[in-house]
C-alpha cells in the first residue's frame, strides 16, 4: 500500500514536470538531451526507463516517485527541496543553487545562499515568501563549488567551537553514508534544524537508522539520537564566520 505522503509527493512531482516542460527544461521528443529518456536518465540512471516516468506521471497508476529520486531532480534541475519533499514553499521559490551544470569556478554574483534558520529548516514563513530576487548570495574567495548554504546560529549548545551569531556555510552530502562520526554537520528534519557532532547509529544490517547529536557545550546539553527518515538532509559545516 502506497502511503499518503508518497502519492503527495507524486502529485507535486508531476506539478513539477509540468513547469520543467514550460520552461523548456523538458521536451517530450526532443532528442537533444531534453527529451524524457534524458530526463530518465538523470532521475533514474537509465535512459530506457522513460516508462517508468510515465507512470508516475500517471495518477491512475500505482507506481510513483520515491524521495531519493525526488532529491535527485531537486539536483539536477535546481527544484526548491523544500516544496517537493516537504510541500513547504514554491517550486523554484527558494532554492540553494546546485545543478551539476552549474560551474564550479568562483564568480563575482556569488556561489552561497545566505537564508534565515528558519526558511532553511522550512519551519518558517520565510519559505513561502521567499523568491531568486529576494535571496541573499555571496562569495569567498577560495570557497567554490555549487550546492552552498549560510545561516546564521542560534543559541550556545556549540559554544565554544561554534558561538551565537556566528555564521555557518555547509554543503549538502548525498547520503547517510558519507557521514563521518564526531563531525559537525548542520542535520534538517520535519522543519527542524540542528547542529551538531554527529555519530552514525547502525542496525545488524549497516544501515543507518539514527543520528546520535552531541553539542560542544555537554554540560549544559546533554546528547540525543533521531531517527532518520525519507525526508533527512545532512549538510557538512565546511566554513565558520564571525561578524558577517
Amino acid at each position: 500500500m502506497i502511503h499518503e505522503d508518497r502519492i503527495q509527493l507524486n502529485n507535486r512531482f508531476i506539478q513539477v514536470f509540468e513547469l520543467l516542460k514550460e520552461r523548456g527544461d523538458i521536451i517530450l521528443n526532443d532528442r537533444n538531451g531534453k527529451g524524457i529518456g534524458d530526463f530518465a536518465d538523470k532521475i533514474l540512471g537509465n535512459r530506457a526507463y522513460g516508462h517508468i516516468i510515465r507512470a508516475f506521471l500517471n495518477t491512475n497508476d500505482k507506481r510513483v516517485i520515491d524521495y531519493r529520486q525526488a532529491r535527485i531532480l531537486c539536483q539536477e534541475y535546481g527544484v526548491n527541496e523544500s516544496f517537493l519533499i516537504d510541500g513547504m514553499g514554491s517550486p523554484f521559490g527558494f532554492e540553494v543553487p546546485k545543478s551539476k551544470s552549474a560551474s564550479n569556478a568562483y564568480t563575482p554574483q556569488g556561489n552561497i545562499l545566505y537564508t534565515t534558520v528558519q526558511a532553511f529548516a522550512g519551519s518558517g514563513t520565510d519559505v513561502g515568501s521567499a523568491n531568486p530576487e529576494t535571496n541573499h548570495f555571496f562569495s569567498i574567495p577560495g570557497l567554490r563549488g555549487t550546492g552552498l548554504v549560510a545561516f546564521p546560529i542560534e543559541g550556545a549548545s556549540m559554544e565554544p567551537v561554534i558561538y551565537n551569531g556566528d555564521t555557518l556555510i555547509c554543503q549538502e552530502i548525498s547520503g547517510l553514508n558519507e557521514i563521518k562520526d564526531n563531525e559537525i554537520y548542520a542535520v534538517k528534519s520535519d522543519g527542524t534544524l540542528w547542529v551538531k557532532y554527529v555519530q552514525r547509529v547502525t542496525n545488524s544490517n549497516g544501515k543507518v537508522t539514527s543520528l546520535r547529536m552531541i553539542s560542544a557545550n555537554n554540560l549544559e546539553y546533554q546528547p540525543f539520537t533521531e531517527e532518520v527518515s525519507e525526508t533527512t538532509s545532512l549538510y557538512k559545516v565546511i566554513r565558520r564566520i564571525s561578524d558577517i
